[in-house]
């Protein structure tokens, strides 16, 4: 029996890895507060989100094994930001790939 990674290319994997992080309204919602503000700390998020500070910290970690965001240990407090090398190669794959289902192809048949 073939495994997951034998049967689907890297990018295909890490596609649906990264899908699966933004598959969760909460997780939209901070990537959009870390775009607005640049930083933030991990309570100000708490503070912004109706949801307890223990799944503010999981959906940060999804979002962070994801590679979108990243975080940085500050005293007591950690402070994420956005990933922006991971967020344009991201936004680069999802484009081509929704942009050939639009148009009725894929790069593969270019």
């Amino acid at each position: 029996m073939q495994n997951k990674s034998s049967l689907f290319s890297e990018e295909e994997m890490n596609m649906a890895h990264i899908a699966k992080a933004l598959s969760h309204p909460a997780r939209i919602r901070i990537l959009t507060l870390l775009a607005e503000c640049n930083r933030c700390i991990t309570g100000e998020l708490v503070r912004d989100l109706p949801l307890a500070q223990a799944t503010v910290s999981q959906h940060l970690k999804v979002l962070k094994d994801a590679g979108l965001i990243q975080g940085e240990i500050d005293g007591p407090a950690t402070c994420y930001c956005l990933e922006t090398e991971t967020i344009t190669k991201t936004r680069r794959a999802f484009g081509e790939l929704l942009g050939g289902i639009c148009c009725g192809k894929t790069n593969r048949e270019e």
